[in-house]
């Protein structure tokens, strides 16, 4: 059976980092290599249309739909499949979005607004990556390539419009100067980055462009660690050497962000033993925190986390306020935009219907009045009127006046023709 294309609606089915632990977005985190096998088991689950987005922030899948019901349960039976774990035990970690609440996520999410640093940079390219492994898939119709379009539009507004990126970008940046101010000339210095979240990605990239000599990634998840070291041309390490990495570090960046601390005063009080007391910068970007604040107190340790930054880089709360306002503005009028368009292209067919029933009228017509206009004129508008006026005949005469259905068709009337 075929289903009307006007029908399909765009439904969301994720976990973030607000809905769900660390754990399960790790177990679900679909990665560039496991993309083609996830969207086939979402393909072979009835889903035509489905985009499936891993960040460090969430996996979501965002499908187009005519039943909800039926991409939901495509969408956690194959996170199921990722995580090898049962659908119930991961109950009540998941949101479920459709239509307007769904295509402002979208919008949200592809401008950096739904993040946990707000304007980072690498969504957007996250975004567009999934987009055209989905299309190499064969997973995006016409309609989830509107919706697309729609939102790389509305994050391209955000980041030229407002000062929301400028956020993440200074904060890396004056994270690379207290770098500096500690150790001098960054050729000299290796770096450590504990875990994968953007932030985190961020400032390292940063401090490469800033001639840092070597960075080493590890993760508590390997592959996470390896897609992170390819993005960035960098060394990877196993998650059990952090002990030794600590020692050979002179800046550790953590992006972890999973509510129990990944590094205690007692580690790093034993790296600095190591290290002759030479001192470490470490840069705290997990939220919640990775780093125990306590080790601010071991001698040799210098800790900054993104408040820190923040207050270094920005110019105060008052400015980041107003321009997540002013985003967030475009984005509801991106979405009012959108949701404009689609409707008016919900009733393409029909008018396009309508036009050709005309003009095939029209031509009859014009061959039955010859040469005489006034009688072809004549002819036209009995024909056009003929069919609406029987059926409104009818529908008044089977004593529907009460039932409100010819109120309504009149009211229909008069607005199509403009009558009043």
């Amino acid at each position: 059976m075929s289903v009307d294309r006007s029908l399909l609606r765009p439904i969301i089915v994720g976990a973030n980092h607000r809905s769900s632990s660390l754990a399960l977005r790790d177990a679900i985190f679909v990665d560039d290599a496991a993309q083609a096998e996830f969207l086939a088991r979402l393909r072979d689950a009835g889903l035509s249309q489905a985009v499936a987005l891993s960040t460090c922030d969430r996996v979501e899948v965002l499908a187009m739909h005519h039943d909800s019901a039926v991409a939901e349960a495509a969408a956690t039976a194959a996170f199921a499949a990722r995580a090898n774990m049962a659908p119930d035990s991961m109950a009540g970690q998941f949101y479920i979005l459709t239509d307007q609440a769904a295509i402002r996520h979208c919008f949200a999410v592809t401008a950096s607004l739904d993040s946990l640093i707000i304007g980072e940079p690498h969504v957007l390219g996250q975004v567009k990556a999934c987009h055209r492994m989905a299309r190499d898939a064969g997973l995006c119709g016409p309609e989830l390539e509107t919706l697309l379009a729609a939102a790389y539009g509305a994050a391209k507004r955000v980041r030229s419009e407002t000062a929301v990126a400028e956020r993440p970008v200074s904060i890396a940046s004056a994270a690379v100067q207290f770098a500096r101010d500690l150790h001098g000339d960054l050729a000299e210095c290796e770096a450590l980055l504990v875990g994968a979240g953007d932030m985190g990605e961020l400032v390292g990239e940063s401090l490469l462009a800033a001639g840092l000599r070597r960075l080493v990634v590890t993760a508590p998840r390997q592959s996470r660690a390896e897609a992170i070291a390819e993005s960035l041309n960098c060394h990877v390490a196993a998650f059990e050497e952090l002990p030794q990495l600590l020692v050979e570090a002179d800046i550790v960046l953590t992006s972890v962000g999973g509510r129990h601390m990944v590094l205690v005063p007692e580690q790093v009080n034993a790296a600095l033993r190591k290290r002759r007391r030479k001192p470490i910068f470490l840069i705290d970007t997990g939220i919640p925190g990775d780093i125990d604040p306590a080790v601010n107190r071991v001698d040799g340790a210098y800790l900054y986390d993104l408040n820190d930054l923040e207050q270094v880089a920005m110019e105060g709360r008052a400015t980041r306020e107003a321009a997540a306002r002013d985003a967030w503005r475009i984005i509801d009028e991106e979405l009012a935009s959108f949701i404009k368009g689609r409707a008016a292209r919900v009733a393409v067919p029909a008018v396009v219907a309508l036009r050709s029933h005309f003009e095939t009228v029209r031509d009859q017509v014009l061959i039955e009045g010859g040469n005489d206009a006034e009688k072809s004129t004549r002819l036209l508008l009995n024909r056009l009127l003929h069919d609406p006026s029987e059926v409104m005949k009818e529908m008044a005469s089977a004593g529907e006046a009460e039932g409100g259905e010819w109120q309504a068709a009149e009211r229909l009337l008069k607005r199509l023709f403009r009558l009043e």
